[in-house]
Parts: C-alpha cells; structure tokens; sequence
C-alpha cells in the first residue's frame, strides 16, 4: 500500500538496514532521511558499505531486513515494479558503463526511446539539451573510446538525467580519473544540487563535500558512526573514528 508521499517527508527514508554478503555484514543497522532538493555525502574507508547502501536504495542489491522507501514507495517491496522505482532514482557508477558503440548522444537516447517509449524528435532535443548542460557540446557524434574519462562521465550523467529522476545518486563517481578532469565532473554535479536535484554522493573528495553537501554521513564497519552539516562535521567531529579517518585525509 502506498500512501501519497508529500515533499515534507523525507524522499528517501531509510530506516535500520541490515545487508549481509554470506557470512560477511555490510550494513549493520543503517538509518538516515534525505529530504527533496538535499544533498548528501557519505564518506568513510572503503569497505564500510557506502556503496552497497546506494545500491539497495534502487533495488540493484536486496536488503536482508530494515526498510528503505523512496516517496514514500517501500523499494524492497516484492510487488514493487523496480523499473518504475529506477526511473524516479538515477545511478551513476565509477565506471562508465557507456556502449562503446554508440555515439555520446546514442547513449543518451536510448533509456527514454526504449524504456520510457519517447518520440524521438522529443528526446534528441533533450538529449543535446543534457549534452549541453555537461558541457560537451560539439561531442554529441564522438563515441567512448575517443573521449577522456570525465568526458565519459559526463556523458553517463546527461545519460541519467535523460530519465528525468527525482533522485541522483552518485557512486564515486571521480575515483577513476585524472585529477584535472575530476574537477569537470565535480562542477556539473554542483550545478545539479544548485538546481534543486536531490542528490546522494559517496566520495572521497572532502572539499566538494564540504562545499556542496547538506549533510555529511561517516560509516565506518557498516555503521553510521557521525552525521552533520558540513560546518561542525569537518571542524568538531566527536568520534575518535571519524577525527582518526579526518585527519589522514584533511
């Protein structure tokens, strides 16, 4: 049963998530509320479940007990029709997951001609609308293999929001790239939060957290050890493991 979700709760509730890979427990009992036009960045060592929490919010990893809603949607619903939810959560990876085959607006195109059943007229005009909004502009018939990975990345985020989501999540998306492109990458994921998109990072890039994140999650072992708004998180973290995990990377 759904209830209409308005924008004053939360538009992803995720409440005591437990998520378990055999005999190994990745998440441990995860709670945090997003709320719309918020953005959030998780951070922490690798390992400690940051990414297997992006993934059960948008059904492409199934959660062992808890509950995660998305508008009010529960998303590990058996009856819930994950393609619906995906449309509403766009996902963008580490790797690019670009068809080396198809040009830069081909890659754009295709989820809302396929998936959303689109006029194509319609979509290739938004399409180099987001080919635009990415600043790759004149790229539009380069394929992959003859663009750098920021400009590949930047092809799967124009891919993403082709799908007109309410949601973004960003799975470190920088972490495979030069550090002269991973500022491009960054600056279009600023202007999206600047727009209102409701954005959730995990990163390793602590200025651009501090810049543009809301709030600020450290987990660390599967847990939620620290939360707070950029200004008392990098300045007054409480947990010894945050302080300890801080001030290898400050």
């Amino acid at each position: 049963m759904t209830t209409a979700w308005t924008p004053d709760q939360p538009i992803v509730g995720i409440k005591d998530v437990h998520k378990s890979f055999g005999p190994i427990e990745v998440l441990k009992g995860v709670s945090l509320n997003v709320r719309k036009g918020e953005v959030v960045c998780i951070i922490g060592p690798s390992g400690s479940g940051k990414s297997t929490l992006l993934r059960c919010i948008n059904a492409l990893v199934p959660i062992n007990q808890g509950s995660i809603k998305v508008e009010g949607q529960e998303v590990h619903d058996p009856a819930l029709d994950k393609l619906e939810l995906r449309k509403k959560v766009g996902m963008v990876f580490q790797s690019y997951n670009l068809f080396p085959h198809k040009t830069a607006l081909e890659n754009v195109m295709m989820a809302p001609i396929h998936v959303l059943k689109r006029p194509k007229e319609e979509v290739e005009a938004q399409a180099r609308g987001l080919i635009k909004k990415v600043r790759l502009e004149g790229k539009e018939d380069a394929y992959p293999g003859e663009l750098s990975g920021g400009q590949q990345q930047r092809v799967a985020i124009a891919r993403s929001l082709a799908m007109n989501p309410d949601i973004m999540l960003f799975d470190e998306v920088t972490a495979a790239l030069d550090p002269e492109t991973v500022k491009e990458v960054l600056v279009t994921i600023r202007e999206l939060a600047e727009e209102g998109m409701t954005c959730m990072l995990v990163t390793h890039e602590m200025g651009f957290a501090r810049e543009v994140g809301d709030h600020i999650y450290f987990t660390d072992r599967g847990i939620i050890v620290e939360h707070g708004p950029p200004a008392t998180f990098f300045t007054n973290a409480s947990d010894p493991r945050t302080r300890a995990f801080l001030s290898q990377i400050l």
